[in-house]
């Protein structure tokens, strides 16, 4: 069995798709797919949702709280 949970990534509204198995965390998600769990807050209905949550949302949005550049 598998879960899938869309990420849209703020700013610049980018979606990735992460593919895991259940229990996997938004902090293991994060890593794999190439972004720092430090540096962001991840969010559901405005909601914000702990990086060592169990994944349980079809979508959250990853908002950058660093700059770029």
């Amino acid at each position: 069995m598998t879960i899938t949970c869309r990420f849209i990534l703020v700013p610049g509204n980018e979606v990735v798709e992460y593919h895991g198995r259940p229990g996997d965390t938004y902090e293991k998600a994060l890593l794999s797919l190439g972004i720092n769990p430090d540096i962001v807050l991840i969010l559901h209905d405005k909601q914000s949702i702990p990086q060592d949550a169990p994944i349980k949302e079809e979508y959250v949005e990853v908002l950058s709280t660093c700059s770029r550049g």
